[in-house]
C-alpha cells in the first residue's frame, strides 16, 4: 500500500488570487465591479483609482496583478496612466474599460500597452474571465473582440507611420508566421494546432518575436503586426 500523500504538500497549496485595482471616475462603476469581482473565486480587488494620477500612484503601492482602467477619467485619462504604468517596473496588466465597442480610445490604449478591453456592460463572467485572461499573460482580443474592432484598427493603423522594415526582417519565416496568428487572435495552443508543433514551441516563438520587436506583450505584438501591414481585416 502506498504512503498518503503529506498535506504540507505544496501541490496541494491554494493558488494566490489575482489582485484587481478598478480606476473609474464612477463610484458606481467601481463599486458595481468591486461587487461583481469580489464574489468571483480566486479574484481580490485591492484597491479603488478616481483619476488615472491616482491609479499610477495606487500601483505603484499595491502592485496589483490587473488594473481595470477607465479611459475618460479627469487629471489624466486611461491611455497616458496606462502608458505610464506599463513603462514603470510594475507587473500590472492593464485591462480597458470602455463603453462603446468602436470607442476609437480603445486602439490608442492598446498601444500604449493595454492588454485589451472590455465593455462596462460586460456580465459578471466575462469581467472575471477577461481578468483571468489577462492575468495569465494572454492577449483579450478576437473572438471576444469583434470583426468590426479589429477593422477599425487597421483604418486608424493605416493613417500611422508602419514599424520599419528591418524589425520585420529581424523576425524568421516561422516568427512572421506565428505573429500574424497572434494578431488574428489565436491561442498558443490553437497555433500549436495549426502549425502541427508543440504548444512549447509556439511559446519560444512568441518570446522571441517579443524580445526581437521590444513588444511587453501579446496585444502589442498584434497590434504591431496590424501597423506594419502583415494582417488586414478578414
Amino acid at each position: 500500500m502506498s504512503a498518503p500523500s503529506s498535506p504540507s504538500s505544496s501541490s496541494d497549496a491554494p493558488a494566490s488570487p489575482i489582485r484587481v485595482l478598478i480606476a473609474d471616475d464612477q463610484m458606481m462603476v467601481r463599486e458595481g465591479f468591486s461587487v461583481l469581482l469580489g464574489a468571483m473565486p480566486g479574484i481580490e480587488v485591492c484597491g479603488e483609482a478616481v483619476n488615472g494620477r491616482e491609479a499610477i500612484a495606487q500601483v505603484a503601492a499595491l502592485r496589483p496583478d490587473v488594473v481595470l482602467m477607465d479611459i475618460r477619467m479627469p487629471e489624466l485619462n486611461g491611455i497616458e496612466a496606462t502608458r505610464e504604468i506599463v513603462a514603470s517596473d510594475a507587473p500590472s496588466k492593464v485591462l480597458v474599460l470602455t463603453t462603446f465597442d468602436l470607442d476609437e480610445y480603445v486602439y490608442e490604449a492598446l498601444r500604449a500597452g493595454a492588454s485589451g478591453f472590455l465593455l462596462k456592460d460586460a456580465s459578471a463572467r466575462q469581467l472575471a474571465d477577461g481578468v483571468r485572461v489577462v492575468a495569465s499573460g494572454e492577449a483579450l482580443l478576437a473572438p471576444t473582440v469583434t470583426k468590426r474592432l479589429i477593422a477599425e484598427f487597421s483604418k486608424l493603423a493605416s493613417v500611422t507611420k508602419a514599424p520599419a522594415q528591418a524589425q520585420i526582417g529581424d523576425l524568421t519565416e516561422r516568427e512572421t508566421e506565428v505573429l500574424v496568428l497572434i494578431a488574428q487572435g489565436r491561442s498558443n495552443a490553437e497555433i500549436a494546432s495549426h502549425l502541427v508543433v508543440a504548444e512549447s514551441t509556439i511559446k519560444t516563438h512568441v518570446s522571441r518575436i517579443l524580445v526581437k520587436l521590444g513588444l511587453r506583450d501579446r496585444t502589442q505584438a498584434a497590434v504591431f503586426a496590424y501597423e506594419a501591414r502583415l494582417v488586414t481585416p478578414g
